[in-house]
């Protein structure tokens, strides 16, 4: 039997081999039936996307104050909403008089989509934009809205969205991991369980990174000699390996193997992507890196990793805010000044993000988008100072880059911006759609668990066919 296969195990090693990223990892892409063979994630067809950036704006940014302007919410400003229209009860129930923005709105690019003074910067970009100005979602607070948000379900343990990524697609280069959240300082309501595997393989949970030197913790080994730590981790690998040989394919000890040798190929790969010396300084500047704002240079360096991240093949990459003080965009009260620092520490960074991308050819298979769990009220909330409540009903978002229509404004809500009234959207197609933009159906990306055959988007989502080029 060895004697009529021998020649039969020198073409598994060569597919083996051309798998390899060194190798042909290029080749592998580019074809499928070479992937089937090799049993490596594939596309169910033709990707526009390679990468997801997701800027992650926490706290729930206010629609009516940013994407979506209301004349008529400025013409009956101070009027009782009761006497306009149904009124659902809020997070905090404290139901003021309509309030209007305080931001002046105008339209921008050759598109003339309206955006507020409150992004200067991101309003240069609109013609690479499409606004989805009906999205909703299924919670008014923030734990379960970010639940929702980041893994399709409003309760603790699921995958986030990263992970499914990952999961159907893997990542392009072996030295980095497949999902990245990058630290801006604030951990979101939910805490970590926003960007864990749930009941996927542990090797699909995110690697959370700083920026700066030390973007993770004990990434430069301790031991003086390489050998040293080589022989350690050879004796790590020995045991798991004894251990997997008795118990049979465990998912806890193949991840445990998997992560020791991606940590120490991180140990190079991490200190190379974090190191920004090699950067212009038009680049820098591009993304405001020279702002008087530290919190708009500490978003800068967030947006500048990402970048980098996309070249080197990472799949998904989320950015958290950083605490300008005001407790995220969750502005209960002080609307004004609390929009207003939050904004401008994102403004510049995320315009720079588009441009340098655009610049670089990777807009074309980058997929970016904008989002908070929820938006705000039109009424104010009556506190020390003027503030809006959460509002679950509607809110905007946008998504730029690969495979998207730009200039387009997607659905409308009603003439006070408090619910979506047409073209109604929920994360469900936002998953959908940017699964679709992957190269992944997200009806046939399913997992078994329990029983049953689960997917991101459960038994909901369609496609935003409307949104793409």
């Amino acid at each position: 039997m060895l004697s009529l296969a021998s020649t039969g195990f020198g073409s598994v090693a060569l597919l083996g081999l051309m798998g390899s990223t060194p190798f042909g990892g290029k080749l592998l892409s580019a074809n499928q039936s070479l992937n089937r063979l090799l049993g490596d994630k594939i596309p169910h067809f033709v990707p526009k996307a390679k990468s997801i950036i997701f800027l992650y704006m926490d706290g729930g940014v206010s629609q009516v104050d940013s994407f979506d302007p209301k004349p008529r919410l400025t013409r009956d400003n101070g009027k009782s909403p009761y006497e306009l229209f149904k009124v659902e009860a809020t997070q905090f129930n404290n139901i003021g008089k309509l309030l209007k923005s305080p931001w002046e709105f105008k339209q921008h690019g050759e598109s003339g989509m309206w955006m507020s003074e409150l992004f200067p910067q991101i309003a240069t970009c609109v013609d690479d934009m499409a606004m989805i100005n009906s999205m909703y979602s299924e919670f008014p607070e923030h734990t379960n809205a970010n639940y929702f948000l980041h893994t399709g379900i409003g309760l603790q343990g699921r995958p986030s969205m990263g992970a499914w990524v990952t999961y159907g697609l893997g990542s392009e280069n072996e030295d980095f991991p497949g999902f990245v959240v990058l630290d801006g300082g604030l951990t979101p309501p939910g805490g970590l369980d926003n960007f864990k595997n749930g009941f996927l393989p542990a090797t699909y949970q995110a690697s959370v990174l700083r920026t700066g030197k030390e973007a993770l913790a004990n990434i430069l080994p301790n031991e003086d000699a390489d050998g040293i730590q080589q022989s350690m981790l050879q004796y790590m690998n020995q045991m798991d390996r004894a251990l997997l040989n008795k118990l049979g394919p465990e998912d806890q000890i193949e991840s445990s193997i998997s992560n020791y040798e991606l940590a120490y190929r991180m140990q190079s790969s991490v200190p190379e992507l974090t190191d920004i010396s090699g950067e212009t300084k038009a680049t820098k500047k591009l993304y405001g890196f020279d702002s008087d704002d530290k919190h708009c240079r500490s978003y800068a360096a967030q947006c500048l990793l990402a970048r980098r991240l996309v070249e080197r093949g990472v799949r998904f990459i989320e950015l958290t805010c950083s605490n300008t003080g005001f407790d995220r965009w969750d502005q209960h009260s002080h609307l004004k000044p609390g929009h207003e620092a939050n904004a401008h520490a994102v403004d510049q960074p995320i315009a720079g993000l588009i441009k340098d991308l655009k610049a670089r050819g990777l807009l074309e298979t980058t997929l970016i988008i904008f989002s908070g769990e929820f938006g705000r009220t039109p009424f104010a909330e009556m506190r020390a100072s003027i503030g809006r409540d959460h509002n679950p009903t509607a809110y905007s978002m946008w998504l730029a880059g690969a495979g998207i229509k730009g200039g387009t404004v997607y659905g409308k809500t009603d003439d006070y911006g408090y619910r979506a009234v047409e073209n109604r959207t929920n994360i469900h197609d936002v998953h959908a759609t940017m699964l679709h933009l992957l190269g992944i159906d997200h009806v046939h990306q399913t997992y078994r668990f329990n029983g049953r055959d689960i997917r991101l988007t459960d038994v909901h989502g369609h496609v935003v066919h409307d949104i793409l080029a």
